[in-house]
């Protein structure tokens, strides 16, 4: 049945969310830091609080990321983290309890092979993909294999993207829409736009899927005013900053909904 592939997962757990009148949570980490071996509990512990977890694999050059995302990337590729580990990892750790969408840019993928990559994912559990460096003009064979296997190609929009593009890939994402509030890159701490609202409120009229809000979300009063314009908000270098400072990530993550 439709409903039972991997991607769909990913809307239905944000729409669950909804429905219980939360604003859906989309934690991120990147894998297998602050601490290697302490990946997959980590990874369980948000998922106990998220509604779908993020998973970044770590890259050399993270042109998206600011310095704390960038920071976890190069410590986790120093200790050994690479794809190939990370589908490991997640084929032994059984249940998670969330879907997971790994946030990957194109070369760990290319070089893994896009066939095998989606074969083992599906085996791993992971329900998506989203690829902040991977055009749509450029994404029709990924985008092609991923559709054998139900396999999520989450599409990213900014405030800056010209409506007819903006219909463009709110029509080609699946699972969600991933929004980018700012323009520029993750781990800001100044206040959002006060445009974002009237943005937000534009990408959702241009897809029946879940909208998800990111970069820069660091507090339950932002998480509760995009609430109102979205399904969702993603969580990615508040909470790797949590996990550097050995606070406890499951709390930090209610605290956002409180």
């Amino acid at each position: 049945m439709t409903d039972q592939l991997p991607r769909n997962k990913i809307s239905s757990a944000l729409l669950a969310a909804n429905k219980r009148g939360q604003v859906a949570l989309v934690p991120f980490i990147t894998a297998g830091y602050p601490h290697k071996d302490e990946f997959v509990a980590t990874l369980k512990a948000i998922a106990a609080e998220g509604d779908v977890v993020e998973v970044g694999v770590p890259f050399s050059d993270p042109m998206a990321d600011g310095v704390t995302i960038q920071r976890s990337s190069h410590a986790a590729i120093a200790a050994g983290v690479s794809l190939h580990w990370i589908i490991d990892q997640l084929q032994q750790a059984g249940e998670i309890g969330a879907p997971v969408v790994l946030m990957s840019y194109l070369n760990p993928l290319l070089a893994y092979g896009f066939d095998e990559l989606a074969q083992q994912s599906v085996v791993a559990g992971v329900c998506g993909f989203i690829v902040p460096d991977l055009p749509w003009e450029e994404s029709q064979e990924f985008r092609e294999v991923l559709n054998r296997y139900g396999l999520a190609l989450v599409q990213l929009v900014t405030p800056a993207t010209p409506d007819d593009r903006l219909e463009l890939l709110c029509k080609g994402s699946q699972g969600f829409v991933y929004a980018v509030t700012v323009t520029g890159i993750t781990g800001g701490d100044a206040a959002l736009p006060e445009q974002v609202t009237g943005y937000l409120d534009q990408v959702k009229s241009h897809t029946d899927l879940p909208v998800c809000a990111g970069f820069g979300v660091r507090h339950a009063d932002q998480v509760a005013s995009l609430g109102l314009h979205a399904n969702g908000v993603i969580v990615g270098s508040a909470l790797v900053e949590q996990l550097e400072s050995g606070a406890d990530p499951k709390k930090f993550l209610a605290a956002l909904r409180s």
